[in-house]
């Protein structure tokens, strides 16, 4: 014959179903966060996130009243073995007017890799008034054992860039996904 549970064990269990429900919402919501983040940041431009790669207007006016400076800055990891660097340090730019310069990457290594760029523009509330319309971190960058090429980064500031904002910085971070790609999505673009 079965006994009865004892209150003591009866509360047990209901504390132990409450921390396993309480550890399943947990897991559920870390899962949920990444994507809630990434919506997060594209509705307010918070973090420096792009809204990516757009088409300059043929009738934009650019505000000659105003210079805005744009910092660049290159970074990559220490477990990289790559250069990485802007060909300008420091741009003066005026809202409305398309720019152009590069950043130059070389392979370090005796081996092929595949390199990606993530940009981050500070301050992060300004982020949605520059804008790319071409841009090697739109695209993997493949490179074979020690070669070198300078990649082109072509852009425009809104003429409704905030007037209380008179500088800004755009950094590329460099990551190394070789090792998450096959050279068939590299080649076709996947």
């Amino acid at each position: 014959m079965m006994s009865e549970q004892s209150p003591l064990q009866q509360k047990n269990k209901r504390l132990f179903l409450r921390l396993l429900g309480l550890a399943g919402g947990m897991t559920l919501f870390a899962f949920a966060l990444v994507p809630l983040y990434d919506v997060f940041c594209d509705l307010t431009g918070i973090n420096g996130k792009t809204a990516g790669q757009v088409q300059a207007s043929a009738n934009m006016q650019v505000d000659e009243s105003r210079t805005i400076t744009l910092s660049f800055i290159a970074i990559k990891p220490a477990d990289i073995k790559a250069s990485f660097k802007p060909r300008v340090s420091q741009m003066e730019i005026k809202p409305g007017k398309i720019y152009e310069t590069d950043f130059y990457v070389e392979n370090n290594t005796d081996k092929d890799v595949v390199l990606q760029a993530v940009p981050s523009i500070a301050p992060g509330i300004v982020a949605l008034f520059l804008h790319k319309t071409e841009c090697f971190c739109f695209n993997q960058q493949p490179l074979a054992a020690g070669e070198g090429k300078w990649l082109p980064l072509r852009f425009f500031l809104d003429t409704e860039f905030p007037t209380e904002n008179e500088e800004l910085t755009l950094q590329y971070t460099l990551y190394d996904i070789s090792a998450t790609t096959t050279t068939t999505e590299v080649e076709t673009g996947n």
